[in-house]
């Protein structure tokens, strides 16, 4: 899949999740693509849509928490109005 054609799919997943969710995507375009070309490199790279502003350990297990959405965005967005990603917002 050529990568633009798999960034715009990961814009349609993230904005459907965040729809479902009643949050809104970075309203900063130019952030927001820097996070969707992050997810579309590491799904091309690694397999998977890894969290780009989070470490991978390389422990597949281990790195399956940070999978986006990723185990710490609900919390993150409680508390601090987005995820660590800045990709959702409240």
């Amino acid at each position: 899949m050529p990568e633009d054609e798999l960034e715009s799919e990961i814009l349609e997943w993230a904005r459907k999740y965040a729809q479902k969710h009643h949050w809104t995507l970075n309203p900063d375009t130019r952030k927001l693509e820097i996070v969707i070309r992050g997810l579309a490199r590491n799904e091309k790279k690694f397999g998977e849509r890894y969290c780009p502003c989070r470490l991978r350990s390389g422990d597949p297990e281990k790195d399956r928490e940070i999978i986006c959405p990723c185990i710490f965005h609900e919390e993150e967005i409680a508390s601090d109005g987005s995820c660590h990603c800045n990709l959702y917002f409240r």
